[in-house]
């Protein structure tokens, strides 16, 4: 194995291994910025010794075992200047000297605990949002500051002090590392399914640059997704939003052209959606639905989605369901975005102008007032009512308000073409 290839495997197994390396030096360290220093400590030394002693037979746990002695040997040496701290440190060391054991036994450790655990410490409300999805991209995802920055179209710098910051206001906070209980485990999980499918959103309908969608977000919000599924099965929103994503995610191939240009629902060939990713959707929205969680608002997602899935064109589809669903979730999930989606469901069901009448009742919504996709609705609608020069307009203000140059492009060419249809009549 060259030394390109050792270093490869390296970084695939970081990818792995990162969240339970970092999750379990956290609940000893009671620190998850020092935990992740250790980590990657261990990750520099595998850089460092595996091109020469080779790949071990359980990296993981080399990994672990490695960040241990780093964490104890950092203690001792801060115990030297610190003696008022002698006797946390003590204990912390106790703790890391207790838990280095023999590597292969290391794979039978409980890990789960501690990886839910560091789920919500990184997701925790006390973190503005963008902090939020950096951190997590960062400790669960195994991605660089560089990656993330990349993704999200924000310098490094920018990223990078997200992430310190983050993790100086948890430790600041004195934010517990722990599976929170009671009632604030639901506030605490829809904190953390939020940061998920904010993730997941970006790589499928990316806000800014010059790409219509960024498909590695989408497929890491996925795996994080189904991280969670398995720390958390009995959670019917968990199971409801990853079968949002998987269904949603079957479309990716043919949401864009051979030129990474936009392709409406209306106009993809079905016969491209991954029919894998849609079953794996289903099954997640029927364990969502069987744990009572039926009308979750992910999983009303889920089932509006489902009724795309399920029907082999847009004529088929069942839009009298899709706007029902849309009306429970505009009470279980009032905002003025629910709200023009569920225009557009109700205009595919009952005409035009029915679902015109709904968007022009949004048109004063302050937080819709710079959204592009309220004019893009609105011009879709005025087009098929056959008033197409009021839809030209309504393209171009949603054109001028995306910040996706893909996006603009289209908009601007639906533009166009209600232009030579209003001249032409």
């Amino acid at each position: 194995m060259t030394t390109t290839d050792i270093h490869r495997t390296i970084d695939a197994v970081w990818r792995i291994e990162a969240p339970r390396l970092i999750a379990g030096l956290a609940r000893i360290m009671r620190d998850v910025g020092m935990a992740e220093e250790f980590a990657q400590d261990a990750l520099v030394a595998a850089l460092e010794q595996w091109p020469s002693s080779g790949v071990p037979h359980n990296p993981g746990a080399w990994l672990m075992t490695t960040a241990k002695h780093r964490a104890i040997d950092q203690l001792r040496r801060h115990a030297l200047h610190q003696r008022k701290a002698y006797a946390l440190t003590q204990e912390i060391e106790a703790q890391l000297e207790a838990s280095i054991v023999d590597p292969d036994a290391m794979l039978d450790d409980p890990i789960g605990d501690d990886l839910l655990s560091l789920v919500f410490t990184a997701c925790h409300p006390v973190l503005s949002t963008e902090a939020r999805v950096a951190l997590t991209l960062r400790l669960l995802g195994g991605l660089t500051t560089t990656e993330i920055a990349r993704a999200y179209l924000v310098p490094e710098s920018t990223v990078a002090q997200r992430i310190v910051r983050a993790k100086r206001t948890l430790s600041e906070a004195k934010v517990p590392f722990e599976v929170p209980r009671g009632d604030e485990l639901g506030v605490r999980l829809a904190s953390v399914l939020e940061v998920v499918y904010l993730i997941f959103n970006e790589g499928y309908a990316a806000t800014s640059g010059d790409d219509w969608m960024r498909p590695a977000l989408c497929e890491e919000a996925l795996r994080l997704g189904r991280v969670l599924v398995g720390l958390a099965p009995a959670e019917p929103e968990v199971h409801g939003l990853l079968a949002l994503m998987e269904i949603q995610a079957s479309r990716t191939a043919a949401r864009t052209g051979p030129h990474g240009e936009p392709i409406l629902l209306s106009e993809q060939q079905r016969g491209r959606w991954d029919q894998l990713l849609i079953r794996r959707g289903l099954d997640a929205l029927a364990r969502a639905e069987g744990l009572g969680g039926a009308e979750g608002p992910y999983a009303l997602q889920a089932a509006i989605a489902a009724c795309h899935a399920r029907a082999r064109s847009v004529d088929e589809t069942d839009w009298s369901r899709i706007a029902a669903l849309y009306d429970t979730l505009a009470q279980r999930l009032p905002s003025p975005v629910v709200a023009l989606n569920r225009a557009v469901a109700h205009a595919m069901a009952f005409g035009p102008a029915t679902g015109l009448a709904m968007a022009d009742e949004l048109r004063d919504e302050p937080l819709l007032r710079h959204y592009h996709l309220l004019p893009s609705v609105r011009g879709d609608l005025l087009g098929k009512l056959g008033r197409h020069a009021e839809a030209r307009e309504e393209f171009e203000r949603a054109a001028s308000l995306t910040r996706n140059t893909r996006e603009r492009n289209l908009l601007l060419q639906r533009a166009a073409s209600s232009a030579r249809v209003a001249s032409a009549s």
